[in-house]
């Protein structure tokens, strides 16, 4: 499976530490923050595939965030995890994901994909055999 870099922000500690686990069990590296300032300096100083906002951080955070990390770096995914399924597609960011972690496993990769096209079908063949296991 290629390697993947995710910057997980969020304010809920715990909910964050779950995601990060989640992800990392799949085969992310990540590095979580609970702050929009330690998580825009960890984006300045590191190489992301992928930034993952959770719901925990208000709109307007999550707006501004999205904004700057596109401004400095606008191939990198900027993705907000949502509490429900239907959840509207978030001003700035380029997905919206359900907060399960099955879904957000599954989502993730369709993601990476449209930035990383050529390992679209790696991802998902990889997160299916894991699946399975």
């Amino acid at each position: 499976m290629p390697h993947f870099v995710a910057l997980a922000v969020g304010r809920d500690s715990l909910l964050l530490q779950t995601r990060s686990q989640v992800l990392r069990t799949d085969g992310y590296t990540v590095v979580a923050t609970l702050s929009s300032e330690e998580a825009l300096q960890q984006f300045e100083a590191g190489d992301f595939d992928v930034v993952i906002l959770c719901h925990s951080i208000p709109a307007s955070e999550r707006e501004r965030l999205s904004r700057a990390m596109h401004s400095r770096s606008p191939g990198t995914p900027v993705v907000v995890v949502s509490r429900t399924q239907a959840a509207q597609q978030q001003n700035g960011a380029d997905a919206t994901v359900a907060s399960d972690p099955e879904e957000l496993l599954r989502d993730i990769p369709s993601v990476l994909g449209k930035v990383h096209p050529q390992t679209r079908h790696l991802l998902t063949v990889a997160h299916d055999v894991r699946k399975r296991a």
